[in-house]
């Protein structure tokens, strides 16, 4: 289940980028199912009663926005609420009382409890979880912000409102569906040098920490984020 949520995700990316670069309400329709079946697909294997009573729900209003010429003015909103959802769900690791979420990740690869860490790396955990959340929230603010003044069916020309600045749907759509990635990607890969360089020895390369992480196995990621 988790490839094909994956494959869903990128073909919602691929189908979002193309429909804002093409200004096609076709692919923007595309898009916004693709979305829906990404939400709902592990529900509905599940066989979740509200998963299938919604499905059929987000579809005809798929449709709705559709035939109305307004398939694509979701979209301006998925990378907002998607970004600022999982800062959220890093920040609220931070509370007292609670691991951070990174902690609990790294003391999944060592196989032990998070209070068991070494206090350096509890430290750096904690910081760490911070950054995420820092970096995933200003991100929301940003794709926010270009979606607003997004020309020339952004979120404030919808509403009738002369934004200030503007930028074309592509220039959002290539910061929104493509640069989101780079910058998450980008941040994974130096916090990965900085902390071979910090606590050397524990990973004997990049690929090494990624099968590492692949290897806690789906459900350890579906736990770690509720």
């Amino acid at each position: 289940m988790l490839i094909v949520e994956v494959l869903l995700a990128i073909g919602y990316a691929v189908f979002a980028h193309l429909a804002s670069a093409r200004d096609s309400d076709v692919l923007a329709l595309a898009a916004l199912l693709t979305l829906v079946l990404l939400v709902l697909v592990s529900p509905l294997a599940a066989r979740r009663r509200w998963a299938w009573l919604a499905l059929p729900l987000l579809l005809t209003g798929a449709w709705s926005l559709f035939r109305a010429g307004h398939a694509g003015l979701p979209l301006l909103l998925v990378p907002v609420a998607f970004v600022g959802l999982i800062a959220w769900m890093f920040g609220r690791t931070l509370r007292p009382g609670r691991a951070p979420l990174i902690a609990r990740i790294v003391a999944a690869l060592d196989r032990v409890e998070p209070a068991r860490l070494p206090p350096d790396l509890r430290a750096y955990t904690r910081g760490l979880t911070a950054a995420w959340a820092l970096l995933l929230a200003a991100l929301a603010l940003v794709n926010l912000t270009l979606a607003l003044i997004a020309a020339p069916d952004g979120l404030l020309p919808a509403l009738g409102v002369q934004a200030p600045v503007s930028i074309t749907r592509t220039q959002w759509s290539w910061f929104a569906n493509l640069c989101n990635y780079g910058i998450v990607g980008g941040f994974f890969f130096g916090e990965y040098l900085l902390r071979k360089r910090r606590f050397p020895g524990r990973y004997r390369s990049f690929a090494d920490f990624l099968r590492r992480l692949a290897g806690l196995g789906a459900p350890f990621w579906r736990d770690l984020l509720r």
